[in-house]
């Protein structure tokens, strides 16, 4: 992986764990979700640093602050970026009514946003929308999820993950 003009770069194939909205609780059931991704995307609502550093044991981390991070800690990490995931081009982003610009006519492949705390998969008109959902606290009746992105040449999937959590 590497870093041009704040833009990550990163192989053709490359499978990538995608969560968000975490709150500061990061559950014991996410490093079994996460189990062989290469990198992971925080969504932002990271909740704390100690987030950020549990989860760079399974993979790097690259993550956007969220409406509810607050502190110091956040010097080095933007409101959003751009990731070049093999021939893909990413916007992540927290909240979905900062994107400012029409996805579909930025050259995107895909927008990964987070603060919904529902998760949403779809694609339009060859772009990607990507929203892991909650993977912190339940929120109302919301699962608690999150999402696994594969990046395989030409081809980029995504699957929602619905944690098992009692609470």
């Amino acid at each position: 992986m590497t870093t041009e003009n704040n833009t990550i770069m990163a192989e053709n194939n490359i499978t990538v764990g995608v969560i968000s909205d975490t709150h500061g609780l990061l559950r014991p059931e996410v490093f079994e979700a996460f189990q062989g991704v290469e990198l992971i995307l925080h969504a932002g609502d990271i909740g704390g640093d100690d987030i950020i550093v549990e989860l760079q044991t399974i993979a790097p981390v690259l993550a956007v602050r969220g409406n509810m991070d607050y502190g110091a800690w956040l010097e080095d990490i933007p409101a959003s970026r751009e990731v070049m995931l093999g021939k893909h081009r990413i916007f992540l982003v927290h909240d979905p009514d900062h994107v400012d610009f029409d996805p579909e006519k930025g050259d995107f492949q895909g927008v990964i946003f987070g603060h919904t705390h529902q998760p949403h998969l779809e694609s339009h008109n060859g772009v990607l929308m990507l929203n892991p959902g909650s993977a912190g606290h339940r929120r109302k009746n919301y699962p608690v999820s999150l999402a696994v992105l594969n990046i395989r040449g030409e081809r980029m999937d995504a699957e929602l993950i619905e944690l098992p959590c009692s609470r």
